[in-house]
């Protein structure tokens, strides 16, 4: 097949929408995934186009043709094989959102964007940037959205302050030494993401950003906060985990609306006195932070719906906690609490609860009272580990999700059997020898994994577990199916077990044949034969058999006698 005849085949398989009032003329098409090397001249000719998506192809140039499309609005290209961009994309004068990630455009074919006067949003994510041209900076007025993720930057061009109306900039994954004081002159930035770069400070100018209201420096190297982030009196989301602070200053005190805090991997020990002010916090990430205990106030943030305490050093559950009563989703994982609050009860709206990794003797039942609850992860992979999960994990008939690895659970409740939304049950790494024969009943499971235990056999009607496309049975000792069967996948196992119910119904029906034909024939009952056999007896038939042929054998062997007198 020729190269135009296979561009026309993917050409046919493109989607088209027509504008409503306009049914003959195409105003937004998405040719994205279908393998092209380079833009079909069909679609360069819809002179009408407004959005065009050619992302995830292997288009390696832009043809000057593409200066036909003087309408287009939007156009995605990420994701392609572009090593250069032609004079003419500049002739795009309406063009207003491009998409260029995820290519190796050299800095030296960019300036030709700075001609597309109209760009609102300007994506070069993961471009191998070692710097951003000048003049991209100093003629894109209208510039709102700039994302440089991942690139090689390690400085921003003085010209950015021309960008008076950029409201969100994505910096993460670069090589910024510094935070770049040519931001806190854009008083309209909304948006600061400058994760996973090697910052060690924030400037006290970043108080005159006003409008800020999303702000995130993770993985950095950040000693300290400037108190002047303060005066961002519209801060709400705040993310300065995996830095070096051991606290927040005083001067953020004013930040009424924040509803999100990330603090995890820092060295505070204990929990910010300023933290417990902020009643507005709906997320909050405090792992691996070095805490003890959680401060009396902490009870303070009614309005939480998702904590993350993980990794940190909780000898018990603080019952703090169970006045938060808005938390949703809570992460106990990797402490050293070792049992439950009873008023745990009290978290009423609970969905998600992680307990890994703690040092609970026994399997803490007050989490049987959470009626909403919808995961429940409880896997040992450090701390004590488990011997049982009791039958009133039943309770929970919210339960979609259990996570129950890296145990010593020798069984499974059957009451597992009983829970209707039931889909994932994590069982690796225990000594389950046999499963009960219960969970056949779980009709909603998808994903059962078994790996690393001790099972030899396998419930024979577990195939009637029709949701089940997951099923896991590696390291076991198993006969029933063989283990080269299991090797082979869930249809394999569901194929050997059908087969063998069939095979095992086969031999109840000769059975039944057989005792049928053994009571026809008057032997009375089978088991009752099978009885005398075993004792040596015969049944009622063979003895008058045997009677009956020992009469003739005495009337052969009798000696002729006199006959009687008439």
């Amino acid at each position: 097949m020729s190269k135009d005849a296979t561009e026309a085949e993917q050409l046919s398989k493109l989607h088209p929408r027509d504008h409503p009032q306009a049914a003959d003329r195409t105003f937004f098409l998405d040719a994205s995934s279908q393998g092209l090397t380079a833009i079909p001249p069909e679609i360069l000719a819809l002179q009408e186009l407004e959005e065009l998506h050619l992302e995830n192809n292997q288009i390696e140039e832009l043809p000057p043709d593409i200066r036909h499309l003087q309408n287009i609005v939007t156009l995605y290209l990420h994701n392609n094989k572009l090593r250069s961009l032609c004079p003419q994309l500049g002739l795009l004068s309406r063009l207003q959102r491009l998409d260029l990630s995820h290519s190796s455009i050299p800095a030296a074919a960019l300036p030709v964007l700075s001609r597309l006067r109209a760009l609102r949003e300007l994506r070069l994510y993961h471009a191998g940037l070692a710097e951003l041209p000048a003049v991209i900076c100093k003629n894109l007025h209208h510039l709102e959205l700039l994302g440089l993720t991942g690139n090689h930057l390690r400085l921003l061009p003085k010209e950015v302050v021309n960008l008076t109306k950029l409201r969100e900039i994505y910096l993460g994954q670069n090589q910024f030494n510094a935070f770049p004081a040519e931001l806190c002159v854009l008083d309209q930035l909304r948006t600061i993401d400058l994760d996973k770069n090697r910052v060690a400070a924030i400037p006290e100018e970043v108080g005159h950003l006003a409008a800020l209201h999303k702000l995130y420096v993770a993985h950095n190297s950040l000693p300290c906060l400037p108190e002047a982030l303060g005066r961002c009196g519209g801060m709400s989301v705040l993310d300065v985990s995996h830095n070096l602070l051991r606290g927040i200053p005083h001067g953020m005190a004013e930040l009424a609306e924040m509803t999100e805090v990330g603090l995890s991997g820092n060295r505070l020990d204990k929990v910010p006195h300023l933290l417990c002010h902020w009643s507005s916090l709906h997320l909050l990430y405090l792992s691996d932070a070095g805490l003890r205990r959680l401060r009396g106030s902490f009870r303070r943030l009614v309005n939480l719906r998702f904590l993350d305490l993980s990794r940190n050093l909780l000898d018990h559950c603080p019952r703090q906690l169970c006045a938060l009563r808005k938390l949703e989703v809570l992460s106990l994982d990797d402490n050293r609490i070792g049992q439950l609050p009873s008023e745990l009860c009290s978290l009423s709206k609970l969905k998600i609860l992680g307990l890994t990794g703690n040092e609970f003797v026994s399997f803490p039942e007050e989490v049987f009272s959470l009626e909403s609850l919808e995961k429940l992860y409880i896997g040992q992979d450090q701390g004590s580990k488990l011997t049982y999960v009791p039958e009133n994990i039943g309770k929970l008939q919210s339960l979609k999700e259990l996570y129950i690895e890296n145990n010593y659970l020798e069984t499974l409740p059957a009451a597992l059997g009983s829970m209707p939304h039931l889909e994932v049950l994590d069982c690796r790494h225990n000594l389950l020898k046999v499963l009960p024969d219960a969970i056949c009943h779980a009709q909603a499971l998808r994903e059962f994994l078994l790996d690393d235990n001790l099972l030899t056999h396998l419930p024979e009607d577990l195939d009637f577990l029709v949701n089940l496309k997951v099923l896991t049975l590696s390291e076991n000792p198993m006969e029933e199916p063989p283990k080269d069967v299991c090797a082979q996948g869930t249809e394999a196992v569901w194929d050997y077990l059908k087969e063998s119910r069939i095979l095992k119904i086969q031999t109840i029906k000769v059975q039944a044949w057989w005792r049928g034909m053994m009571v026809r024939k008057g032997f009375g009952r089978f088991e009752e034969l099978l009885k005398a056999r075993k004792k040596g007896k015969i049944s009622p038939k063979d003895k008058k058999a045997k009677h009956q042929a020992a009469k003739e054998k005495e009337k052969e062997t009798e000696k002729p006698g006199k006959k009687k007198k008439k």
